[in-house]
């Protein structure tokens, strides 16, 4: 996709902010800095290695008032922190350091630190959307499910010293208790109601690192919430796999709600991961913020299938 630049005046200053303790953040702020000693602007670089100090810094960048704010980490670091952007006129420049970078590959943005500073070099400014669950802003998926199960009990640095392999690993022993429950869109008599065996509530098509949620872009000013159909858990494998490898079937049995704002309910009540993190818990609204922040991306990359 192509997109012209939504504010044209130059950068004249930049903050960076890295998650130090994310999987690769420790070893990649030099190799960052590194990279970003040629943009033609100062940036104002903190390693983070304590995440409760994540919100601070970032509060004492934006007092600054830089142009644009670098944050370095993965999916939840960024979900973490875009929330005390809003009401900025602040440009978001990711630098995608986590093990899926869901928001990165939705947005065009190489996986790799040369990469990603080299679109905060020559990209634009692209107006975008940011997912909300109830007050709080997020900036790619949320999920309903096994996701939650997995995030709320994977060992502590499992994802730091394995990987995507060592996560996966977690997600299939987690995967053998997980139990299908019912899901329930909506309000009174318009109330839809299924047996489902995951839920998604996209900003984006991304999640996991896999491009699951076709229907699902940040600039639609909608959320959408999808929903895998079934009464046995099987179906889940088969809806991961068919879209691991782009196979028509990956829309079989799988039910799209999008709109500006949804009410979503569950039978058991169950806890909501967004962007990796368990944040939330049924019953919920997700809505969207159209429009509600600019993000540094590619002028003419897709994004990444």
């Amino acid at each position: 996709m192509t997109t012209a630049p939504s504010d044209p005046a130059p950068i004249k200053s930049a903050a960076l902010v890295v998650n130090a303790k994310s999987r690769k953040g420790q070893k990649m702020f030099k190799r960052a800095c590194a990279s970003m000693s040629g943009l033609p602007f100062p940036v104002d670089a903190h390693a983070v290695d304590d995440p409760d100090d994540l919100e601070q810094t970032v509060r004492t960048a934006l007092g600054k008032k830089p142009d644009l704010l670098i944050l370095g980490g993965g999916d939840g670091t960024i979900s973490g922190l875009v929330d005390l952007m809003v009401g900025h006129d602040v440009i978001l420049g990711v630098l995608p350091l986590g093990t899926a970078n869901s928001f990165a590959r939705t947005l065009g943005i190489p996986l790799t630190v040369e990469g990603a500073v080299d679109v905060i070099r020559t990209g634009a400014p692209r107006r975008i959307d940011l997912g909300m669950i109830d007050g709080d802003y997020f900036a790619n998926c949320a999920a309903m499910g096994i996701s939650p199960k997995i995030a709320e009990t994977v060992p502590h640095g499992l994802k730091k010293i394995l990987g995507r392999v060592g996560y996966l690993g977690w997600a299939a022993y987690q995967f053998a208790r997980f139990r299908p429950f019912t899901l329930i869109v909506g309000e009174g008599d318009d109330a839809v109601r299924m047996r489902v065996v995951e839920v998604r509530i996209s900003n984006g098509p991304f999640h996991g690192g896999t491009e699951l949620v076709d229907a699902a872009a940040v600039d639609s000013g909608e959320i959408v919430v999808q929903a895998v159909m079934g009464h046995v858990k099987r179906r889940l494998v088969m809806n991961w796999l068919a879209s691991v490898f782009r196979h028509e079937s990956r829309h079989e049995k799988v039910r799209d709600f999008r709109g500006k704002s949804l009410k979503i309910t569950t039978i058991p009540k169950l806890p909501i991961s967004i962007d990796g993190e368990v944040l939330a818990k049924t019953p919920v609204t997700a809505k969207v913020a159209a429009g509600i922040i600019r993000v540094m991306a590619p002028v003419s990359v897709p994004p990444e299938r």
